[in-house]
């Protein structure tokens, strides 16, 4: 049982069968087998011979695997932060889980008590067999690993260890971007194949226009993903709001794709929308989250975001997979229009297949975003700039910080500061900069130095290794270097943290925030 993706599988396929593995498909899951047999023909146990697998893998997963020897030997690893792996002991049986949901079936019969789960971290292991069940490193030392005692209650509730719905929907989002593309991308031959796409190749290549359309965070995704179609697709694209589309007079017709982006799929701007699209004749297609709404069943073709059920009202881990979906989307037309080379392909997707690692890194110590959140919990208003594919993802920011804070915020394309909202500039407006180094950092840098000469505060979010404007603003968060395509998600995550520890600081109800609701299914 393999979650994750194996970011070095075509260098280690190589290998195997130039040592004579031969392979029956070309998921990079199947390594894993090989794997183990090569340690088991070294003389090893099949516990020493899993631990030498996972010792040779890159990238973050779960993966579980059984022998078939009389002693039935059962063992289970996490690598990174991504793929979660528990163990739970019930009426004499040991359970391996990927999350505390999946045991509900088994305590249902006992649903008065409190059940013992032991969390797996990054590279521990677990062996069980029918007499015992220890817990090592991947170096073989054993490990003193405490159960912890989980009531039914909040198996019921799928909150786990967190505090809060939307913690826990963040911290599930390298497995969700990972879901968004592991059975769409072909790491092998360095292709995009999407069975859900319903048009054919033909009309594709005829395309004039793409219209995204979403509301709220779903806009923001369709703003960002309009970059993206317009880069790798090669088609003049536009973002429009789903509130607003049927009243714009947009030049649709038969040559024009229609996508929308939507959690629920019963949004009722969203579905409006998708009405007009249809009755003036666009071709139309929907990324959605939810099987069988209204929006999948008006749409030609659905992409399903992967994302599961996301109770928080904020959206997280909707929005990085819907980003990942219209990325993949974006890559997939470029393919098909020979806007993309075989080259430009493969380096896309062996860039996507490394971010499910990248966010779990990052999510591996959110403490380091509560300083930033501290200080900016201390202003009334705030304004977050970006440039680029980074200016909806500011929009996003802002909005996160304005759901459940309740703090003035507002994003803004930093090259427009000038143009007015920097009279608002004081010691009192607190300001936040996603400056990551890439192409357009120079002019992010100028931007963040108009504040500051202004009596602004600035934090910001910049690239490991900055130190230059990281001496420069007032405090700082600090991000992993990645491919531009990457940035708009991994940007993403620091923004979804401050803005649920200053809502803590405040002592906001994070999960209900006040005056909305999950799905606006009323105009």
């Amino acid at each position: 049982m393999h979650n994750g993706i194996i970011e070095n599988f075509l260098d280690l396929k190589k290998k195997l069968e130039a040592e004579g593995h031969i392979f029956a498909s070309q998921t990079d899951s199947e390594v894993i087998p090989h794997l183990i047999e090569v340690g088991l023909s070294k003389g090893n146990d099949f516990e020493e011979a899993f631990r030498y697998m996972a010792r040779q893998l890159k990238g973050s997963q779960a993966i579980v695997a059984l022998s078939q020897s009389p002693e039935r030997v059962l063992c289970g690893i996490r690598l990174g932060y991504a793929g979660g792996l528990l163990i739970a002991n019930h009426k004499g049986e040991t359970i391996l889980g990927s999350a505390l949901p999946a045991m509900v079936p088994l305590f249902e019969q006992d649903m008065s008590s409190s059940h013992e789960v032991v969390f797996l971290e990054s590279e521990e292991m677990v062996t069980v067999t029918r007499s015992n069940t220890i817990y090592q490193n991947l170096d073989g030392h054993m490990l003193g690993k405490e159960p912890v005692s989980v009531a039914v209650s909040d198996l019921s509730s799928d909150k786990g260890n967190y505090s809060h719905f939307m913690l826990k929907e963040i911290m599930e989002q390298p497995d969700v971007v990972g879901a968004t593309f592991k059975e769409r991308e072909d790491f092998y031959n360095k292709t995009i194949s999407l069975s859900d796409f319903q048009i054919s190749d033909a009309d594709v290549l005829n395309l004039t226009r793409v219209i995204l359309v979403g509301c709220g965070t779903s806009l923001h995704a369709a703003q960002v993903g309009r970059n993206w179609i317009e880069e790798f697709a090669g088609i003049p694209a536009s973002a429009e709001s789903a509130s607003e589309f049927r009243y714009n007079h947009l030049t649709v017709d038969s040559k024009t794709l229609v996508i929308t982006i939507g959690q629920s799929g019963e949004t009722a701007d969203t579905i409006a929308a998708m009405e007009h699209a249809l009755s003036k004749g666009a071709r139309l297609i929907t990324i959605c989250n939810s099987e069988g709404s209204q929006a999948t069943r008006i749409a030609e073709s659905t992409l399903n975001m992967q994302a599961g059920l996301e109770i928080g009202v904020a959206s997280t881990k909707t929005f990085l997979a819907s980003l990942c979906t219209v990325l993949i989307l974006a890559m997939y037309l470029g393919q098909i229009r020979g806007a993309l080379n075989s080259l430009q392909m493969g380096v896309l997707i062996e860039n996507l297949s490394t971010l499910p690692r990248i966010l779990g890194d990052l999510l591996g110590d959110t403490g380091k975003y509560k300083d930033l959140a501290q200080i900016i919990s201390g202003y009334d208003d705030l304004l977050f700039l970006g440039r680029g594919t980074h200016v909806p993802i500011a929009y996003e920011g802002a909005l996160k910080l304005k759901e459940i804070s309740y703090i003035h915020a507002e994003g803004y394309a930093a090259g427009e500061m000038k143009h007015g909202p920097i009279a608002l500039i004081d010691s009192n407006m607190a300001t936040l900069a996603l400056a990551p180094k890439y192409q357009l950092y120079d002019k992010m840098l100028s931007n963040i130095l108009e504040v500051k000469a202004r009596d602004g505060m600035v934090a910001a979010i910049l690239t490991e290794g900055d130190v230059e404007l990281g001496s420069r603003v007032d405090v700082a968060a600090y991000i992993p270097p990645v491919p531009e395509s990457l940035l708009p998600m991994v940007l993403t995550i620091p923004l979804q943290l401050v803005a649920y520890y200053v809502a803590l600081a405040k002592g906001c109800d994070v999960d209900k925030p006040r005056n909305l609701a999950k799905s606006v299914t009323v105009e």
